[in-house]
């Protein structure tokens, strides 16, 4: 959605990039590109206006004049007041002090809220709470249908009384349902409203006499954030006439151009609540206006892809596969990276994933042209294996891959280039594991072995020495084992110095190990 933004906001910083000092018409030519770059994603006009006044006044101060690097501290400004126009902080839910917390969705219709529901109630499910999902659009045709569908796709329990389609009256299903919730023990309920295509007399009395009935802990207003300002002015009038604690966006992986979500917290004076991104039930999570602000600024989200990889990453089965990559027990193969590829695929498409990555807004066109069908092709190919064949990848002969070829749909050049990428991948991660400090001992993860009883013999033979001995020769360079002194720097090596000197650990159990 925000993807012609950002590239307008990464064209005018990067003529900052690099400069020791910005005099005042450099400044002013990057806010009034900010200033059309906001204008063209449909951002409300006043938004723009005390977006730029607030950076203007900012970036003429003295935080910048006397900054390392002005560039980067005008980024840091123009991140600071985007924080601020998407409200600020992260706005939690309100709970109840007493059993149900009741939610009350608005909207217009086609916003998305009976989706939204269903999305909201596997949120809060997942979270260890009992949703309740009532059925109180009555009007739209089978919308008490379509609620009941996503919400057993939801695996939320729906309050449907009345079957709708004209017939029932919804304030009165909006009252039982706070009894049904309290009767059945249910901590949270969620009231799906009727919608109409705009703001009349009969929407905003319905929605008075709902809210008056049920008292809801929070009414969330829905907003499709692909209509633009349109969208601004309809929360703006709900809220006059019925009054909303919040917001919630929807659609926001549209192609619209984004400016309803960049104005409807500080038009309306209320906060964003959570957003909708896409299509699937678990696409939907609180609204952080600081991941978001570094989104359009294309410095990544990677505390949204961490949290959805905790999710969706099996901590056991990752463990495994890093043991196995990094020298543990067993080898890695292309069982385990089809594991790990089809963890990574609940994450979401590919291009969503490496959306949150930073820097990524200047490879758009390589995203774009990106087939998640590639994705499939690599799992036909795992799959028309045998298991020794993917335990094993160095047993695949020609007339083995010419098999898997065939059995998978494809070709046996796609076949070499998974293994080459693959064997490719598998020495990369062997390399890092080594050359990272601890980073194997942390992969392996296994005890200690128990040590022996009795006397333990050193590896280093001039230790063995003294101790049969009681005592060493002096060895000089006649009598050094290397024929002359290391590394030619003349000085004689006594007993002393050989015993005092430790060897690699590996090396040393390789002494040992000889010695037994």
């Amino acid at each position: 959605m925000f993807d012609t933004l950002q590239d307008r906001l990464s064209s005018a910083f990067g003529r900052l990039r690099g400069k020791v000092r910005l005099t005042e018409t450099e400044i002013d030519e990057t806010l009034r590109e900010i200033r059309i770059a906001l204008l063209e994603a449909d951002v409300n006009l006043g938004v723009v206006k005390d977006f730029i006044a607030a950076v203007k006044e900012r970036a003429h101060g003295a935080e910048v004049h006397a900054a390392l690097n002005p560039g980067q501290q005008i980024l840091k400004i123009v991140n600071d007041e985007l924080v601020a126009i998407l409200g600020g902080e992260t706005r939690q839910l309100r709970f109840a002090k007493h059993p149900p917390t009741v939610l009350m969705l608005a909207g217009l219709q086609g916003s998305g809220k009976t989706t939204l529901a269903g999305k909201l109630g596997k949120w809060l499910a997942d979270l260890g709470h009992s949703p309740l999902l009532v059925a109180a659009d009555l009007q739209r045709p089978n919308a008490v249908n379509q609620l009941q569908i996503v919400g057993e796709r939801a695996g939320v329990h729906v309050f449907a009384p009345e079957p709708g389609n004209g017939v029932g009256d919804p304030t009165q299903v909006a009252r039982d349902s706070i009894n049904y919730a309290k009767s059945s023990l249910f901590d949270m309920v969620i009231v799906d409203t009727a919608g109409r295509l705009g703001v009349d007399a009969e929407l905003m009395q319905q929605a008075i006499d709902i809210r008056d009935a049920i008292n809801p802990d929070e009414i969330l207003f829905v907003v499709d954030a692909m209509i633009g300002q349109d969208a601004v002015n309809t929360a703006k009038a709900f809220g006059d006439g019925v009054g909303f604690d919040g917001v919630v966006l929807s659609k926001l992986d549209g192609d619209a151009r984004g400016g309803a979500a960049l104005s409807i917290a500080r038009v309306t004076g209320k906060p964003i609540f959570f957003a909708s991104n896409g299509e699937g039930l678990s696409d939907f999570d609180l609204f952080h206006p600081d991941r978001m602000a570094s989104r359009i600024l294309d410095m990544g989200d990677m505390l949204t892809l961490i949290e959805q990889a905790q999710k969706a990453f099996d901590a056991e089965e990752s463990a495994k596969a890093a043991q196995k990559l990094l020298g543990g027990s067993g080898s890695f193969g292309l069982d385990d990276f089809l594991v790990q590829m089809q963890q990574v695929r609940k994450l979401g498409p590919l291009t969503k994933i490496m959306g949150m990555m930073p820097g990524v807004g200047q490879m758009k066109d390589q995203l774009a042209n990106f087939d998640e069908r590639e994705v499939d092709k690599v799992e036909a190919i795992i799959y028309s294996m045998t298991p020794t064949e993917r335990a094993n990848p160095a047993i695949l002969n020609g007339s083995r891959r010419l098999r898997i070829a065939n059995g998978s749909g494809t070709k046996v050049s796609d076949v070499n280039s998974l293994l080459s990428r693959f064997d490719q991948a598998k020495k990369m991660m062997s390399s890092l594991g080594q050359m990272v400090p601890g980073m194997q001992r942390a992969a392996k993860q296994t005890p200690k072995s128990k040590p022996k009883k009795g006397r333990k013999v050193s590896g280093n033979p001039a230790k063995r020495a003294a101790a049969a001995n009681g005592k060493a020769p002096q060895l000089d360079q006649t009598t050094s084992p290397f024929g002359a002194a290391p590394f030619g720097s003349g000085a004689n090596l006594s007993a002393k110095d050989m015993a005092d000197f430790e060897l690699p650990a590996e090396i040393q159990r390789l002494f040992d190990n000889q010695t037994k």
